[in-house]
């Protein structure tokens, strides 16, 4: 069995409310064996220097969608300059003509910059079916994932409404339900592990409402519930009238309808919701992947964190896809979500959470809404998915006193010096142990020059 000793770690943040001091912490095989001072590495055991160093919970990526990692910094894709109806003109014929290899490289890219930056868990969600690309597009990223050493919830998305009939998607992305429930099922058969510190999950996840049927989140939730797995889709980022137009209700009553909401359920966005709206998620337990970084781009209004912590909504974080956000460094997603808060509060009801709440939503929050009670924190016993920053630079001079609050108040502006996921390091001292990061980059670049050809 594999052992890690980072001795005389500065401060071991074991949630945002418990921060220890001057501790060791030993990892045995993929968890964590005991958290303390003067610990004694086993026989065998690599013994970490952490002097200086902050040991955090790996962050959970709770909302994504990797294949538009391939559409980044692009100056003609520019929100500012386009109408949404232009813009989606433009970006989804792009969309459309990626290959089984983009999806595969896109994925890696993603996870690459995610793990560098302390991501240890990330959930993406792949609705992006282009017919000539086949379907094995989740399969690629499971790959891609086992590559990178991520821990992966995959999110099977799909779209199925025409645009003859109101969908923004064009026919060649576009699958039937029947078609669309098959390959779920076969993923979660083939990938879907639920035992403790599993690597592998697959979460049913139908694009949105506005572009399917009502049949595919009917039968979506059926399936989820019968395999024993969770759902997800978008929810509250512009379509409530849309489908109060189609449905004679907003959004999340029509999901509340079809049993498309509660404790296995979470939602990505949810900016638009109205105050009995989040309640409403409160009461049924279905949370949110809060997205700020797209607010930037898109300019939506600033979801209301706040009053969603007041009411008690189970909350999240996630990158979202590089069509609205042009990273995928879910730790800057901490800084700049806590800022948006601060930015409009005094136009809140409620107060902004504490800085160390939006670590929380980072970690433990997600875990949460993935069904994760292995991994989110540090303590004896939980998977050994944690990152480390050494604070003996001149970045850190004066920010020392409160580790917790670091991230979001202060924000991380290098890669982490260590990320460990399950027991393993995935990225130290600049590097991918056992991979060639200038040739993976060169891979993926020759695969994006085939679409931009």
């Amino acid at each position: 069995m594999t052992a890690h000793l980072f001795k005389g770690c500065a401060a071991v943040i074991c949630d945002p409310h418990s921060v220890l001091r001057d501790v060791d912490l030993l990892v045995e095989g993929p968890k964590i064996a005991a958290i303390g001072k003067g610990l004694v590495a086993p026989t065998g055991a690599e013994v970490i220097d952490a002097r200086g160093w902050f040991l955090y919970p790996g962050l959970v990526n709770t909302h994504h969608h990797f294949f538009q990692t391939f559409v980044r910094n692009r100056a003609d894709l520019d929100w500012t300059k386009l109408s949404v109806i232009e813009w989606l003109d433009l970006i989804y014929p792009i969309f459309s003509r990626l290959t089984e290899d983009c999806f595969y490289h896109s994925s890696l890219t993603a996870m690459a910059e995610l793990a560098k930056h302390g991501c240890t868990t990330a959930f993406d969600h792949q609705y992006n079916y282009p017919r000539h690309a086949g379907k094995r597009l989740v399969d690629r990223q499971f790959e891609a994932a086992a590559k990178i050493g991520l821990r992966f919830h995959a999110g099977r998305g799909g779209n199925t409404l025409p645009k003859s009939q109101g969908s923004t998607i064009p026919d060649e992305m576009l699958e039937s339900t029947d078609e669309f429930i098959a390959d779920c099922a076969r993923l979660i058969d083939t990938y879907h592990d639920s035992a403790p510190f599993s690597m592998a999950q697959v979460v049913v996840s139908p694009c949105q409402p506005v572009n399917c049927y009502r049949e595919t989140f009917v039968e979506s939730a059926a399936l989820a519930r019968d395999k024993g797995v969770f759902l997800h889709t978008h929810v509250g980022e512009g379509e409530s009238q849309v489908i109060a137009a189609r449905h004679g209700m907003r959004t999340v009553d029509y999901l509340e309808q079809i049993g498309f909401a509660g404790p296995d359920t979470f939602y990505a966005h949810c900016w638009e919701l109205t105050d009995t709206e989040l309640r409403q998620l409160a009461a049924s337990g279905t949370g949110v992947a809060h997205c700020p970084e797209p607010v930037y781009l898109v300019g939506a209004e600033v979801t209301d964190v706040p009053a969603m912590a007041a009411f008690g909504v189970r909350l999240g974080l996630g990158c979202d896809g590089s069509a609205s956000s042009d990273n995928s460094n879910l730790m800057h997603c901490i800084h700049s979500g806590y800022m948006l808060q601060c930015l409009v509060a005094s136009r809140r009801a409620h107060p902004v959470p504490e800085p160390r709440d939006f670590l929380g939503y980072a970690t433990a929050g997600g875990a949460a809404l993935l069904g994760r009670s292995d991994i989110g924190r540090l303590a004896p016993g939980m998977a050994a998915d944690l990152f480390a920053i050494d604070t003996r630079r001149m970045d850190y001079v004066g920010t020392r006193h409160d580790p917790a609050s670091l991230i979001a108040k202060v924000g991380i502006a290098m890669p982490t010096d260590l990320t460990m996921v399950n027991g393993r390091i995935v990225w130290a001292k600049g590097e991918f142990p056992g991979l060639d990061e200038a040739q993976m980059a060169a891979e993926a670049e020759a695969v994006l020059a085939t679409i931009n050809a």
